[in-house]
């Protein structure tokens, strides 16, 4: 019997009715969403085997269209639009995205293991250390860098910022990255010595490489990042690696220059 991660469902849909309420999806949006059905069937079908790998192999690639925004018919809002947050702050643009958090929606049905299962102490435990050390490694590794400044604050959009952030950002890197890239790696590799950490370094990578866009430096500290998030979710499951990178995101916002110093 399929037991779904209700909880997370609820966070991601309460996000995507925020998106929906200022968004628009159009007819084009309908394909993809038929597509995410027809890979989710096939992934979670028993009879054929290669038909698994089909329907995962479709997700992965309706997953980048989707992530990059190369899919036609989802009209994401712009809520916020250029704002310096602080005089030493490159301008910040946000999208309440309604096609990126698809990919949520589809992992969270099709592949609820990726949560894992670990008690309500294991997950606090789990998030306070490896938000303390990421926190330490990324934030005084960014200020090295002098890609932030200590700058504390908290201006008139965090709100929306925060809801943003932890609903439609982070519930779906982290249930991609760490639950279903990190998480299967686990399964695959677990007959191989250290498997779960060559798990957990494959998908820090790629978290790294998807923040390639913002210059090297990102890159590394996002992988650095990701090595935190992964033990997170090791030891803690999706709960942890949520709360870690949101924690760390949150620090970042109010504390430091964001996204980045100009």
């Amino acid at each position: 019997m399929l037991v779904l991660p209700w909880p997370y469902l609820t966070l991601l849909s309460a996000g995507y009715v925020l998106a929906l309420t200022y968004g628009q999806l159009t007819v084009h949006a309908s394909t993809a969403i038929i597509l995410l059905l027809l890979a989710g069937f096939a992934a979670r079908q028993q009879r054929f085997h290669y038909g698994q790998y089909l329907g995962h192999a479709l997700f992965i690639l309706l997953t980048l269209a989707l992530a990059l925004h190369w899919w036609p018919g989802f009209y994401n809002a712009r809520m916020i639009d250029q704002v310096r947050f602080t005089e030493n702050a490159v301008p910040f643009s946000m999208n309440l995205n309604l096609d990126k958090p698809l990919i949520g929606f589809w992992l969270l049905l099709v592949c609820p293991w990726i949560v894992g299962r670990h008690s309500l102490a294991q997950v606090v435990k789990a998030s306070a250390l490896a938000l303390s050390l990421t926190a330490f490694v990324t934030l005084a590794g960014a200020w090295l860098l002098g890609i932030v400044q200590w700058s504390p604050k908290w201006p008139a959009q965090a709100w929306l910022w925060l809801n943003n952030n932890l609903l439609l950002v982070t519930v779906v890197e982290e249930a991609l990255f760490r639950g279903y890239l990190q998480g299967g790696l686990s399964r695959r590799f677990e007959h191989l010595p250290h498997g779960d950490h060559i798990a957990l370094l494959i998908a820090s990578l790629l978290f790294g490489l998807a923040h390639w866009g913002a210059g090297w430096e990102w890159t590394v500290l996002a992988s650095l990042a990701g090595i935190g998030y992964g033990l997170a979710y090791r030891f803690g499951g999706l709960a942890a690696a949520i709360a870690t990178h949101f924690g760390l995101n949150l620090l970042h916002f109010g504390l430091f220059t964001y996204p980045m110093a100009g």
